[in-house]
């Protein structure tokens, strides 16, 4: 526990550093476009929140330096190779310069070197007929470089309402370093729990006045630690099926192959283009929007807030059974399955306003006439 708290403390201190100091930095660190179909915040605020966490990270590896503990190469190679996921996208914050592609790009090759440095590689898929082909190394290599750089996509897309991406991915990696600690592989624990509470540090300011945004660099970041950490359990232990890790992500990953699926053969655009109909936007605008009717910046901040449980509950539905199962294959199939067809009927009521009345949270008659006598 000790590499939580660390990690956590770090990033705790850090982040209020960046929110204290944001009047030096803001201009370039600050998300000024309040207006954009996804964005919903009511002033503008710091999006680099990504560099709390990774000096969190940062101080647990030094602390493995320190202390001497076994798995210090590897950690210190962990984070080495996690640079170019985490500047492609902090860059990006500063600069609103580094294209999807580029950042896509760069993840790829943070996963590529992964591959060699860690041999963070998927060699098997449990599907008979592709197992042949991922064993041949080159097939591998390209196969996880996708894998883990659509993960951490999957990750960004999801950040977008105070506490989402976080608490989203504090449950993966919960998932994570209990199944590592099960199998005694303290690189794959430890780590877990460096990167729950570095994000729990950030966490604290974001959710749920959102003081701090992750941003682009954090979500990476989190996202390629998230692929990594997947890559390297189905690697380093036969037992574990490569369906565990994919139930444990299903939520974002999922999300984003059907926003694909959806803007490319639906709504005829691009998919690297936004839209304002992802899942946790629906969830907002139909569940939540009204439950606060006012239009000040600390009431639209509440429902910004409010969205994020109800995701939360729906990722856990993945999550736990994954926890429970996570010997047996066939069960994972049948949850990831499951899940599809969960997040899929969820989607399709929402989006014909057919939103089940006792999900709905509407205003209280007290709030509302307080609202009117403020306006």
């Amino acid at each position: 526990m000790q590499v939580l708290f660390i990690s956590f403390l770090i990033s705790l201190l850090a982040t209020l550093a960046i929110i204290r100091t944001r009047g030096w930095h803001g201009s370039l660190s600050a998300d000024h476009d309040l207006g954009g179909v996804q964005k919903f915040h009511a002033r503008a605020v710091p999006r680099i929140g990504g560099v709390g966490v990774f000096l969190g990270v940062l101080g647990v590896a030094t602390w493995y330096s320190v202390k001497g503990i076994v798995e210090e190469r590897a950690f210190w190679l962990l984070v080495l190779v996690s640079l170019p996921a985490f500047l492609g996208g902090l860059v990006e914050d500063l600069t609103k310069a580094v294209s999807p592609m580029a950042r896509l790009i760069l993840t790829m090759v943070a996963a590529m070197a992964g591959f060699w440095l860690l041999d963070a590689g998927i060699g098997r898929l449990d599907v008979p007929l592709l197992d042949p082909m991922v064993q041949f190394w080159p097939v591998a290599l390209l196969f996880t470089a996708v894998a883990v750089a659509g993960v951490a996509n999957a990750v960004n897309i999801i950040d977008g309402y105070n506490g989402l991406a976080a608490m989203v991915a504090i449950m993966i990696f919960a998932a994570f370093g209990y199944v590592g600690w099960m199998l005694q592989d303290p690189l794959i624990w430890r780590t877990a729990f460096a990167m729950i509470g570095a994000i729990l540090g950030f966490f604290v300011w974001n959710f749920p006045r959102g003081s701090i945004f992750l941003g682009d660099g954090g979500a990476y970041l989190i996202g390629f630690m998230v692929g990594e950490l997947a890559v390297l359990l189905v690697a380093r232990h036969e037992q574990v099926s490569p369906w565990f890790p994919l139930l444990v992500v299903i939520y974002p990953v999922f999300e984003t192959l059907f926003s694909i699926w959806r803007k490319k053969f639906v709504r005829g655009m691009s998919p690297g283009m936004p839209d304002g109909v992802h899942l946790h936007m629906l969830v907002y605008k139909r569940l939540v929007r009204w439950a606060v009717g006012s239009t000040d910046v600390r009431h639209r901040t509440t429902r910004n807030a409010l969205t994020s449980p109800y995701l939360w509950l729906l990722c856990s539905t993945s999550v736990v059974p994954a926890v429970m199962f996570w010997k047996n294959p066939v069960v994972l199939q049948c949850f990831i399955a499951g899940f599809m067809l969960l997040y899929l009927y969820l989607y399709r009521q929402l989006v014909r306003f057919r939103s089940p009345a006792w999900l709905v949270i509407r205003r209280q008659r007290g709030r509302k006439r307080a609202i009117k006598k403020n306006q």
